[in-house]
C-alpha cells in the first residue's frame, strides 16, 4: 500500500476514541494501539519526523504495513481495555517486541469471598497470584500511567476491595473515600459485593452492552422492592457508564503522543549510590523550560555492578527506550563526561536512535562547570538543560536516600 493509499485511508477513520491495526500480508496483525482520536494519531505515523519521534521498531512496521484498520470505541476507557484484550490475543511482533510483557501491567480480580480488585505487575504475577488465586486476569496494559487513571475512574463508579479485611468492624480509608463498599466493616453482604465485582469484570470483558442491561434490570428490581437508595446508585453507575468522563486518560495520551511533535522535550538521567551500593538511577523531563514533574520516572539498578555509574546509565536508558507510549525527547542530558556522553551515544546508535546528547559537567563541589556537547544542541537551551539536570540530582539523592532507608529498615 503506498503512502497516498494510506493516507486515503486515514481519511475514512473517525475522529473519535477507538483502536487501530496495522495489517501486514496475509492481514497479519502487525500492531495494535489506541488512541483518543483515531484520525490523528493513525495520521501521525506518516510524519516526517517518524523516525525522530518514534523508535525503529514502530518505522519498520510501518514500513512493512499493507493496510490499517480501526474499531471505534464510546471511550478512551473502552479503548484501553480494548487494546489489551486484542493485544493479548493477536500478540503483534511491534507491540510485545516494544516492551517485556513482564514490565506490563495485569488487572487481577482474587478468587476469595470478597474478592480484591488488584493492578500487578507482570513480573509478579505468578509469585504473587498463582492461577488458583486469581478468579480473573486482564492484561497486559501496554500503558502503566493510564491504567493507574482508568483503575480510579472504575472504583468511582464501582467502589471495589483491594486492601481492607472483610468484616474487620472498622472502615477503612478508600471506604471513608466512598471506593470500598464497606467489606471492611460489615456494610455488605458477600452476594452484594460479588454482584460488584461481576459488573467490574463485565467491564474489563468489553461486554458493556450487557453490562448496561444487568445495571438496568437490577436498578427496576430495587425500584419494585422500594430499595430507593440502591436503585439511585446503579442509577447513577448507569449515567457514568454512557457518559464516562475520561479526561484524565485523554490528557495522559496528549503528553504522550500530541505533545510529542510541539514541545521542546529534554530528559536529564542521573545516577545515585553510596560507595557502590543501593544504586538507583532517575529520568527527569523539562518541556520548554518547565520541569514536567508528571513524566519523571525512578530506576532500581538490577544489572549493573555497584559503582559502575556509566553502566547503570546505560540499563537506565536502555529501559527508559524500551517504553514506545514514553515521547521520545528531542535532546538528553546526563550527569557527567566524555564517558557518560559516549554511553548514552553508543547505546542510541546501537537502536538506530537519533537524539543529541549532551553532558553536564561539575566542579568538585557538585556545581555547573560546563555542559559539553555539539553547540548547535546546547546554544539557547543552556537554562533548561541546567534545570533539567538539577532536577535529576536532587530527584535521584532523595530516591536513593528513601531507598536505603527501606533497607536498612528504618521505615
Amino acid at each position: 500500500m503506498t503512502l497516498e493509499q494510506f493516507k486515503k485511508r486515514i481519511a475514512k477513520i473517525p475522529d473519535g476514541p477507538g483502536v487501530y491495526f496495522f495489517l501486514g500480508k496475509n492481514k497479519k496483525v502487525l500492531y495494535i494501539g489506541k488512541a483518543t482520536s483515531l484520525r490523528d494519531r493513525t495520521r501521525s505515523y506518516f510524519a516526517k519526523d517518524l523516525n525522530v519521534v518514534r523508535s525503529p521498531l514502530i518505522v519498520k512496521m510501518v514500513a512493512d504495513a499493507v493496510t490499517l484498520e480501526w474499531r471505534q470505541t464510546d471511550s478512551v476507557l473502552e479503548a484501553l481495555i480494548l487494546e489489551a484484550s486484542l493485544v493479548k490475543t493477536h500478540k503483534p511482533k511491534a507491540n510485545t517486541d516494544l516492551k517485556d510483557d513482564k514490565s506490563w501491567n495485569y488487572v487481577v480480580v482474587t478468587r476469595e469471598d470478597y474478592p480484591r480488585v488488584l493492578v500487578v505487575r507482570g513480573k509478579n504475577i505468578e509469585q504473587e497470584f498463582p492461577a488458583k488465586t486469581r478468579g480473573y486476569t486482564f492484561g497486559p496494559f501496554p500503558h502503566g500511567l493510564q491504567l493507574q487513571a482508568a483503575m480510579k475512574l472504575i472504583r468511582k463508579i464501582f467502589p471495589y476491595r483491594d486492601k481492607c479485611v472483610p468484616n474487620s468492624g472498622k472502615r477503612c480509608f478508600n471506604a471513608q473515600l466512598g471506593l470500598c463498599p464497606g467489606v471492611c466493616s460489615g456494610e455488605i453482604t458477600q452476594a452484594e459485593y460479588r454482584r460488584i465485582v461481576r459488573h467490574i469484570v463485565l467491564l474489563f470483558q468489553g461486554k458493556k452492552k450487557e453490562l448496561l442491561q444487568t445495571l438496568g434490570r437490577e436498578m427496576k428490581a430495587a425500584a419494585k422492592a422500594e430499595q430507593f437508595e440502591d436503585a439511585k446508585r446503579l442509577r447513577g453507575q448507569l449515567f457514568a457508564l454512557t457518559h464516562i468522563q475520561d479526561i484524565s486518560l485523554i490528557k495522559d495520551e496528549y503528553r504522550a503522543y500530541g505533545a510529542a511533535g510541539r514541545s521542546m522535550r529534554i530528559e536529564a538521567y542521573d545516577v545515585a549510590h553510596l560507595g557502590g551500593t543501593s544504586t538507583v538511577g532517575v529520568m527527569t523531563v523539562v518541556e520548554d523550560g518547565v520541569a514536567n514533574k508528571n513524566e519523571y520516572r525512578k530506576f532500581t539498578i538490577r544489572t549493573a555492578k555497584g559503582g559502575d555509574d556509566t553502566g547503570a546509565l546505560r540499563e537506565i536508558l536502555s529501559r527508559r527506550l524500551g517504553h514506545d507510549e514514553w515521547p521520545l525527547p528531542k535532546l538528553i542530558a546526563v550527569d557527567g563526561s566524555t564517558a557518560q556522553i559516549s554511553a548514552a551515544e553508543k547505546l542510541l546508535a546501537s537502536l538506530g536512535i537519533q537524539i543529541p546528547v549532551v553532558g553536564v559537567v561539575k566542579d568538585e563541589k557538585h556545581r555547573p562547570r560546563e555542559i559539553r556537547g555539539s553547540r548547535e544542541h546546547v546554544a539557547g537551551r543552556e537554562r533548561d538543560i541546567l534545570l533539567a539536570n538539577a532536577e535529576a540530582h536532587r530527584f535521584a539523592i532523595g530516591f536513593h536516600r528513601k531507598r536505603s532507608r527501606k533497607e536498612m529498615g528504618l521505615y
